[in-house]
């Protein structure tokens, strides 16, 4: 298993929608992640920062799984007029932050 990162932003006047979208998370895109091998998923928000941490046992398999979703796509148009979404083109996906340091 091993747990990646990513940082996104909340446009400004929408940190509330942003909440609430996610509080009422739709079930298929709840079973989508978890089909696509997505565990302990976790969104933080410091200002319009979003700060999204998950932990996977195969990245390529899990974000071919989500990139090939029609709810995501589904979900990426909901979600894409309240935040400011930076996708590396290279794997389709919000860019990872690199690991600087893990403590057990």
């Amino acid at each position: 298993m091993s747990n990646y990162a990513w940082v996104l932003e909340v446009r400004p006047g929408y940190e509330e929608e942003y909440k609430k979208r996610h509080d009422e998370l739709w079930p298929e895109m709840k079973e989508m992640l978890s089909n696509a091998g997505i565990r302990n998923y976790n969104i933080f928000r410091h200002g319009l920062t979003l700060f999204g941490y998950f932990e996977t046992d195969d990245l390529q398999k899990s974000i071919k799984h989500i990139t090939e979703s029609e709810i995501n796509k589904k979900w990426g148009e909901y979600m894409s007029p309240i935040m400011k979404i930076d996708v590396d083109e290279n794997i389709g996906f919000p860019f990872l932050l690199p690991l600087m340091m893990h403590l057990d």
